[in-house]
C-alpha cells in the first residue's frame, strides 16, 4: 500500500504546498515543521521551474524569487534529507516534467526513493504521455500522482483506474490561484472517480478560506492550498513559519468537523 494513503487514514487531509527556496531553504523548512506540527497531513514541495505554466502569479513570482537566489535541486534533495530526520508525514514533490528530465528521470526518483519521498506531481504531463515516467516511478516504488480537472471529461474514469497514491482534482480551469469562489461541478467528477478506484482524491487549485476548505473536503478526501499559503510566505518572509503554522491550523481545524 501506498506510504501516501496513511495522510487520509485520519479522517479528512489538509495538503499545504510550499515552494522549496523561497525566500531560502532554511525558511522552506521551517515552514513546513510549522505545517506539519500544525496538522499537515501530506506536504507538497514544489520545486521551482522557469516557465511554471499551471500556476498563478503568486506562485510564478514564488519560483523567480527561489531561482533568483540560486536554489538547485541537488539542494531541495538535501532539505529533504534533513525534513526526514523528524518529519514523518507523506511528502510529494510538484514539479514540470523538464525538471526530471534535465535531471535525469532515473537519478531523479531514485533519489526521491532514497531520501524519503513519496510520490512527484508533474502537472504538465499530460495522461497520453505518463509512460515516460511511471515504469521508472513504479521501479523505485515512488507513486505518480495524476490530476483530473474539469476538461478532463469522458478520461475521468481512466484517469483514475490508473491513479496512485492519490488523485489531484483541479478544481476550476485556468492557473492556480486563490479564488472568491469555486464553481465547478465537482461533485460529478468525484462521483466517476469513487467508482473507479479507492484510491484517495483531494481537491486543489483556488482553495484558501477555511470555509472553502471545509466545502472542498466534504466533497472528497482531502483540501490542497497552494497560493494563500505562498502569500503568507512572499509577506512575512523569514518570520513566516509562525504565521504558516497559524494559518495551517485554521485550516486543518475546519476540515475537522466534517
Amino acid at each position: 500500500m501506498s506510504n501516501i494513503a496513511s495522510a487520509f487514514s485520519n479522517g479528512k487531509a489538509f495538503i499545504p504546498f510550499i515552494t522549496c527556496g523561497d525566500p531560502d531553504l532554511g525558511t522552506t523548512a521551517a515552514c513546513v515543521r510549522a505545517a506539519v506540527e500544525n496538522g499537515a497531513d501530506l506536504i507538497e514541495l514544489g520545486i521551482p521551474f522557469s516557465d511554471p505554466t499551471a500556476e498563478g502569479p503568486v506562485i510564478q513570482e514564488a519560483n523567480m524569487r527561489a531561482l533568483s537566489g540560486g536554489v538547485t535541486t541537488d539542494q531541495i534533495f538535501d532539505l529533504v534529507r534533513d525534513l526526514r530526520r523528524d518529519v514523518t508525514v507523506p511528502m510529494v514533490f510538484m514539479t514540470y516534467a523538464n525538471v526530471v528530465f534535465s535531471y535525469g528521470t532515473e537519478r531523479f526518483v531514485s533519489t526521491c526513493r532514497d531520501i524519503g519521498m513519496d510520490g512527484i506531481i508533474l502537472p504538465d504531463l499530460p495522461f497520453e504521455e505518463k509512460e515516460e515516467f511511471a515504469p521508472i516511478c513504479r521501479q523505485f516504488g515512488v507513486d505518480l500522482i495524476s490530476l483530473v480537472a474539469p476538461t478532463s471529461a469522458d478520461r475521468i474514469a481512466m484517469i483514475s483506474r490508473e491513479a496512485e497514491g492519490f488523485l489531484y482534482i483541479v478544481s476550476s480551469l485556468g492557473v492556480t490561484g486563490t479564488r472568491s469562489e469555486i464553481t465547478t461541478d465537482l461533485g460529478s467528477i468525484i462521483k466517476v472517480v469513487r467508482e473507479s478506484t479507492n484510491v484517495p482524491c483531494a481537491i486543489g487549485f483556488g482553495i484558501s478560506t477555511p470555509e472553502q476548505a471545509k466545502k472542498m473536503a466534504a466533497l472528497s478526501d482531502g483540501a490542497i492550498v497552494g497560493s494563500a499559503i505562498i502569500k503568507i510566505i512572499a509577506q512575512y518572509g523569514k518570520d513566516a513559519p509562525t504565521h504558516v503554522g497559524k494559518y495551517v491550523k485554521e485550516m486543518k481545524d475546519a476540515i475537522r468537523s466534517i
